[in-house]
């Protein structure tokens, strides 16, 4: 049986209840099914209501369930900005915590008191304390770069090795002149990186270890005998294989950048008997250089 509608004027629904059931007890049972933890549309269904003003009425005063509640995940956000806020803290300062917009922060905050104006030591400290932020983040991208094209390098052929020695020499070591051909291999360097991979070639080449000389080109303002130390370690041999140390004059008016625990001055190393080597070196850059020269003659011998 279809059940009619009812109009029950002076009883706050505006004239319509559904069914035979009395505003106050629609109220009830609503409230009922509301502490059952029912969602509005489960208690709409189950009351047969179909206006929503009317459920509002029957539910005015009573809380939803917890489960129907929506989260909001910006309430911790809008809590510790307000924290933040009370601190002192700028929008500026509170956005590079929080990592939230300008917008909201203004919203959650706006009825806090302004903190007081910085004073010129605040703002330098803050703005110095920025740069350093700035120079880390830097710094790690630079050491990154570097790691990621130390990695592409991966293994190095005989070759490679070879080729690099030829080039490195022809930059860094002694050559001869029209005016004095002497012919021999002499390579000086301060990067001991630069040393250890001139020594590998040299090794690649089978140039015997008794056949090297050392000589140690440092600032008398060093600390001589731990630079002496120092280049003995990385090339692996004592100071009877070394020249004795020459020591540049010290000029206080110079400045120098080359001091502190870093500088360790230059290393000349000499092989006897080389003007062979030399002449061999000198021969193998003149085919790197017509090679290059020649890129698709060169491909086509591959």
């Amino acid at each position: 049986m279809t059940q009619a509608r009812q109009r029950r004027p002076g009883d706050g629904t505006g004239g319509l209840l559904t069914g035979t059931a009395t505003f106050d007890e629609l109220r009830d049972r609503a409230k009922a099914l509301r502490g059952e933890g029912l969602s509005r549309r489960q208690i709409r269904d189950r009351l047969k209501v179909g206006n929503n003003d009317l459920l509002n009425r029957l539910l005015d005063g009573t809380p939803p369930p917890e489960w129907t509640r929506r989260p909001r995940g910006k309430d911790a956000l809008r809590a510790r900005a307000r924290e933040l806020r009370k601190q002192g803290k700028t929008y500026d300062q509170i956005q590079l915590e929080l990592g939230c917009s300008k917008s909201s922060i203004s919203l959650w905050v706006r009825d806090l008191p302004k903190p007081p104006p910085r004073t010129p030591e605040e703002a330098s400290a803050i703005a110095r304390r920025g740069w350093e932020a700035t120079l880390r983040k830097r710094e790690a991208e630079r050491q990154q770069t570097k790691l990621d094209a130390a990695r592409e390098i991966g293994h190095l052929s005989d070759r490679e090795l070879f080729l690099v020695g030829v080039g490195l020499y022809w930059s860094e070591g002694a050559k001869t002149k029209p005016s004095s051909r002497t012919e021999r291999v002499i390579f000086v360097n301060g990067d001991p990186h630069v040393i250890e991979v001139f020594l590998a070639w040299l090794r690649l080449l089978g140039v015997e270890p008794e056949r090297l000389r050392f000589h140690l080109m440092i600032h008398e303002s060093a600390d001589v005998a731990a630079a002496e130390r120092f280049w003995t370690e990385r090339v692996g041999s004592d100071l009877s294989c070394f020249d004795k140390t020459s020591l540049k004059k010290h000029n206080p008016v110079t400045a120098r950048r080359n001091v502190g625990e870093d500088y360790h001055g230059c290393l000349a190393v000499r092989v006897l008997q080389g003007a062979d080597l030399y002449r061999r070196i000198e021969g193998w850059w003149y085919g790197i250089v017509v090679a290059a020269r020649h890129p698709d003659h060169r491909i086509g011998h591959r």
